[in-house]
């Protein structure tokens, strides 16, 4: 799953080197919450328009996640 939201984020970036994701233990529900960490200046690229980009990146990751029977929550950083 990590490397999944790797290669997206990597993808909508000019600079893919300070792409990074970080990844908590599951809480008490169950939940592994995911923390991608990009470029101050590149948030924009990976937010989109109203939330739109940051929105499908999520929807991707969540189908997988479903397919793993798991729980996961996408927190950009």
């Amino acid at each position: 799953m990590k490397e999944l939201l790797e290669i997206i984020a990597r993808g909508l970036v000019e600079n893919p080197d300070k792409v990074s994701v970080t990844v908590d233990e599951p809480n008490e529900r169950g939940i592994i919450v995911y923390h991608l960490h990009v470029d101050e200046s590149e948030m924009g690229r990976v937010i989109g328009k109203q939330g739109r980009i940051a929105k499908a990146i999520r929807t991707v990751v969540k189908a997988r996640a479903v397919k793993d029977g798991e729980k996961v929550q996408i927190d950009i950083d």
